[in-house]
């Protein structure tokens, strides 16, 4: 074997996900969840060969125990796996202004990524915490972060800036950073090839709808605008995040009716969105099936994450000119005919015609283009952050194999 293998390692703060992949050629050779972290049913399953297995971890186990498990268990003992890894590559989700690219971790790149868990709360500190179980676990092994927000460096001041007092941005760099950059790398790319034009004459915009979601608008293949801002809570609805907001409910919340800040955050993080609205879950499969049953409050959260999504796609007609496809990705934007559908007859305006048939087939992994025939084109197109980042580690790394 002569393949370049990278883990991938995306950290959350209760869970972890990992891939095996060939950086060559994208190649999966295994996935999988590690999850229920601090609890006693903590667990991990994970998919390899075509065979889908799972089991417990230790009680109350954390990311040094489910990266030791995935290294000693899944990668050596069942795959055989102990050769061929170049790096261990890891999402990172926000880099503020200093990372505007993708960089080989050392003590100042980790304390870097830590000073920015101010911007991304929920997501740096845990991948503080999973590039230190890697590199206990890996010793031997470059650590390399690729970073959500490099992408959207390219976008200009009038885009990032906020209409707050300069000094804030110089002082204090709060601007808009935008995040998804990976996803959004990796789908531009792809539809360049479906419209079998060159990426840096390609004008998309992307749509990545998960439980956290954004659109972006791209130009030339570059960023040039983005819903998400200084962090990720900002723009569409999303699964328990609020979005667009007027800043002056913080203030009423707390001196009206007397909630901390710290209450306040819980509740624009965590229990607002899809969650917030229906009352139901912030699992998008869930509201669809109250709104099937007839749910008044679901069908209030589809329309309000469908009709935010639409407003902004439209918006950024702006930025673009002209726009050569609108692209849906992310587990909502590929796997939800009913959002695609509903989003573009909000958008007939610009003339887009929705093929039904074409966008019924577009789950599950299948890409395409949804729209008929002389239609402006709308694609589903399956996102592979993974690829994208296990090429970048690779790049960067040295050529030689490593053993684990």
């Amino acid at each position: 074997m002569n393949n370049k293998l990278v883990l991938v390692l995306n950290c959350g703060s209760s869970s972890l996900k990992f891939a095996v992949i060939n950086a060559d050629n994208g190649g999966e050779i295994m996935s999988g969840l590690a999850e229920c972290f601090n609890l006693p049913e903590a667990r991990i399953k994970w998919k390899m060969a075509g065979t889908k297995k799972s089991t417990s971890l230790p009680p109350y186990s954390a990311h040094s125990a489910a990266i030791s498990f995935i290294v000693e268990e899944i990668i050596k003992k069942e795959a055989g796996l102990t050769e061929q890894f170049v790096a261990v590559g890891h999402r990172i989700v926000h880099g503020g202004e200093r990372f505007t690219e993708s960089v080989i971790i050392d003590d100042h790149v980790l304390e870097g990524i830590e000073q920015c868990s101010s911007l991304a709360p929920l997501h740096n500190p845990a991948h503080a915490l999973g590039i230190r179980a890697a590199q206990v676990a890996f010793p031997a092994l470059p650590q390399v972060a690729v970073f959500d927000t490099a992408f959207h460096q390219t976008m200009p001041a009038k885009a990032f800036m906020y209409a707050l007092p300069y000094h804030l941005y110089k002082e204090y760099s709060i601007r808009r950073y935008g995040m998804h950059g990976t996803s959004n790398l990796f789908v531009t790319h792809e539809a360049a090839k479906i419209l079998n034009k060159p990426v840096d004459d390609l004008n998309v915009i992307c749509a990545h709808l998960g439980n956290g979601a954004s659109v972006t608008a791209i130009k030339k293949g570059q960023s040039v605008d983005t819903s998400m801002g200084l962090t990720p809570l900002d723009g569409l609805v999303m699964g328990t995040r609020c979005g667009d907001l007027d800043p002056s409910i913080i203030e009423y919340l707390i001196t009206r009716l007397g909630y901390s800040i710290e209450g306040v955050m819980e509740i624009l993080q965590k229990q607002s969105g899809l969650l917030g609205i229906s009352g139901i879950s912030s699992d998008f499969r869930e509201i669809i099936a109250g709104y099937e049953q007839g749910s008044k409050r679901a069908t209030l959260a589809i329309d309000m994450f469908i009709y935010r999504l639409a407003k902004y796609i439209a918006s950024y007609a702006v930025p673009l000119g002209h726009i050569d496809a609108i692209i849906f990705t992310g587990g909502i934007g590929e796997n939800s005919p009913l959002v695609r559908s509903k989003v573009l007859e909000l958008l007939t305006i610009f003339g887009y015609q929705v093929d039904g048939e074409k966008n019924k087939a577009a789950i599950l992994g299948n890409q395409g283009i949804i729209t008929i025939a002389g239609s402006p084109i709308a694609m589903v197109i399956p996102t592979n952050e993974e690829w994208v980042i296990a090429q970048d580690s690779a790049k960067l790394v040295s050529n030689q194999s490593l053993s684990l």
